[in-house]
């Protein structure tokens, strides 16, 4: 028996963790910047670097791979694109139906759908607004390169998992999504609050509550000194793009999606890990996305992710407290100690 939910993220206020990212900036810096919902937007910061701020999401439709329907073509078509969204409010209000009907009448071995679908499921409804057919825009195929012992050494240690907490991806022990799935579009929580002082731009993740301080005053990464799983990161300017060069990775971490389909979900990182993001405010309602990973020893080649991050000024970005590494990890060790013991008898 395995007891797992991957998905029991509980949200509650987030009041405590917007603080401590205003309170790390204000530290940084004595001149914190207003947040952009509460000032007109303007071109650039006081500082005269382009303005960032705001509170943005990114949830789409759009898959991180090309799918097969649409191998060989970068962009669908209009008809396609509505399509496909026709088809997600279809599925969503059918099961919203079902759930609706299932509570009406209750019946043994009916199915009521899980709390995730109910409560905090927030699927998008719409594809990017360039109809790309994937997220990823290069390699051409639109599919991550992804090397094929990589693909095994996930595999051996999904396989493990049950032995040992050390074999559960990062994300799955909601310690981290890394640098840069942690900007990559999941079925919930999919806003990110940017901020900026002279010297510094902060971005506080809503999943796994994480913020992300990028020193932007021309320091150097360092030559020695401790890895980590989401790396060193470090910011330029140049011109209106936002440039964040992070290196410096353990080979903990994994670059994760939150879909449990997704192909490089688990896939290990390597300390040779060198990711490179590009932030442009494009108006002021979006911000062009890019970013380039290259990991050698992981992929057979470097491949580029490219999506507009969409400004929302009555989003609410909210605590995120996540269980899984409190209850579910405990409970499918348990379980498989159980088999065990069974397996012996």
């Amino acid at each position: 028996m395995r007891v797992a939910d991957y998905n029991s993220c509980v949200s509650i206020s987030s009041r405590r963790m917007r603080l401590v990212a205003l309170l790390v900036v204000v530290l940084a810096s004595p001149a914190a910047a207003q947040t952009a919902a509460s000032k007109p937007w303007t071109a650039t910061m006081p500082d005269g670097k382009p303005d960032l701020e705001g509170v943005w999401t990114n949830a789409t439709l759009t898959p991180l791979e090309r799918p097969a329907r649409f191998a060989g073509r970068a962009v669908m078509t209009e008809a396609e694109a509505a399509e496909l969204e026709s088809q997600a409010v279809t599925s969503f209000e059918q099961q919203a139906a079902d759930r609706a009907q299932a509570a009406a009448a209750p019946r043994a071995g009916a199915a009521v759908g899980s709390y995730n679908q109910a409560v905090w499921a927030d699927p998008d409804r719409k594809v990017v607004a360039t109809r790309q057919t994937s997220l990823v825009v290069d390699p051409p195929d639109g599919r991550v390169p992804l090397r094929p012992e990589a693909e095994r050494q996930r595999s051996t240690r999904a396989a493990q998992e049950t032995d040992s907490y050390e074999f559960m991806n990062p994300f799955d022990r909601c310690i981290t999504r890394g640098v840069p799935g942690g900007l990559f579009p999941a079925g919930y929580n999919n806003a990110y609050q940017i901020l900026q002082t002279p010297g510094y731009v902060v971005i506080v993740s809503e999943m796994i509550h994480e913020a992300r301080i990028i020193p932007t005053d021309g320091r150097p990464h360092r030559a020695e000194g401790p890895r980590s799983m989401t790396g060193e990161s470090i910011g330029r300017w140049e011109g209106d793009t936002l440039v964040v060069d992070t290196t410096n990775y353990d080979d903990k971490g994994s670059i994760a999606t939150a879909s449990t389909a997704g192909r490089i979900r688990g896939i290990p990182q390597s300390e040779a890990l060198h990711v490179v993001e590009r932030f442009r405010r494009v108006d002021a309602g979006s911000i062009s996305y890019t970013v380039t990973i290259e990991d050698p020893s992981v992929y057979t080649a470097p491949w580029t992710v490219s999506m507009p991050l969409v400004k929302d000024d009555d989003y609410r970005i909210y605590e995120f407290a996540c269980h899984e590494a409190n209850y579910a990890v405990g409970n499918m060790l348990r379980g498989a100690r159980v088999e065990d013991a069974a397996g012996a008898r």
